[in-house]
């Protein structure tokens, strides 16, 4: 989420004209400090990066043996402060968000994150990190409601030495109202829509051809792996360059789940907004992708069940890869 979801105003929102009395003492927060001299709980360790590569299906043979390395990704997995939380946070940190709070921006929502990889980080190295707030926006009113972007850069070093930088941004908010008064009798219903996809430079491609009609795999040039989601490496070889084949469209459903709440009336054809099947397809190429299954009652979808790829142009500006199931 970014700037782009301005444009919907909260109840409560800012008015044209306003001085914005709090952001500028939210603004003198930044350049503070975040967490000091923290401490990962675990030094780098071959079990943590062998369960990372199973969840993620990540089988590239640089994470194992004796010269393994950790995937570069986990990097903020070895600051993480589990379940008992953390104990580094600075006092700047907690009087930020305390101001926040006190203003009615209770709710938070995760944007974006950024990461730089250094060096490698390797089973044994000791994890240290300092974190700063590097940057608050301006108010900005979003579908969500009223709030600010804060933005924390972590500096994760192993030994002493710099390993990679990690930038974590969020949305403190106050929630819009969600029953504002009766609109006129003449004012016309809001078509609901589905949520925007997240693009970015790594998939951008992806989309376009989704837009064409077309459901494009990526493939290393380097091994030929397919791959899927889009990266921009491949985690078979590490290749860095890759070129695209398109899907036949044909695929099974590999697992699936009905989603009954909370209701969403953009993804029904009828407005109920659901129940409505959300199933992992494998498609005839070997790779899998996420999608909603149609043409067939939600009670109907089995694992198994031969289906068939659509393109479904929600509204004016978005078209969706679905896929049309038969019960027969």
């Amino acid at each position: 989420m970014t700037d782009g979801a301005e444009g919907v105003p909260a109840a409560g929102g800012p008015r044209p004209g306003d001085t914005d009395a709090l952001y500028v003492r939210l603004k003198a927060y930044e350049g503070r400090p975040a967490a000091e001299a923290g401490v990962g709980k675990d030094p780098v360790n071959e079990p943590m990066i062998r369960h990372w590569c199973e969840a993620m299906g990540d089988t590239h043979p640089a994470y194992t043996g004796p010269d393994a390395v950790a995937p570069p990704a986990m990097l903020q997995a070895w600051t993480m402060g589990g379940l008992s939380g953390h104990t580094d946070r600075s006092g700047a940190y907690d009087e930020l968000f305390g101001l926040l709070d006190g203003a009615g921006c209770t709710s938070v929502v995760a944007t974006d994150c950024e990461q730089e990889y250094l060096r490698p980080l390797r089973p044994g190295d000791a994890i240290t990190f300092d974190a700063v707030i590097e940057s608050v926006s301006e108010r900005k009113t979003t579908k969500l409601g009223t709030g600010y972007f804060v933005t924390t850069r972590m500096d994760v070093r192993a030994g002493g030495e710099l390993a990679g930088t990690h930038r974590f941004r969020i949305l403190k908010y106050r929630p819009a109202n969600r029953n504002p008064q009766p609109r006129a009798a003449t004012a016309p219903k809001a078509v609901p829509q589905r949520s925007r996809p997240v693009i970015n430079r790594d998939n951008a491609g992806f989309w376009e051809g989704v837009a064409a009609h077309r459901l494009l795999i990526q493939r290393c040039t380097a091994c030929a792996t397919l791959r899927f989601p889009w990266l921009p490496g491949c985690n078979a070889c590490g290749g860095a360059d890759w070129d695209t084949v398109e899907a036949s469209g044909e695929g099974t459903v590999f697992s699936h789940v009905v989603m009954h709440h909370p209701p969403f009336p953009a993804f029904s054809e009828n407005g109920a907004g659901g129940p409505y099947a959300v199933a992992l397809i494998e498609l005839a190429e070997g790779v899998r992708i996420v999608s909603n299954v149609v043409g067939v009652p939600f009670d109907k979808v089995r694992v198994g069940m031969a289906v068939r790829l659509e393109f479904l142009r929600t509204d004016p500006e978005l078209v969706l890869p679905v896929f049309r199931g038969s019960e027969g």
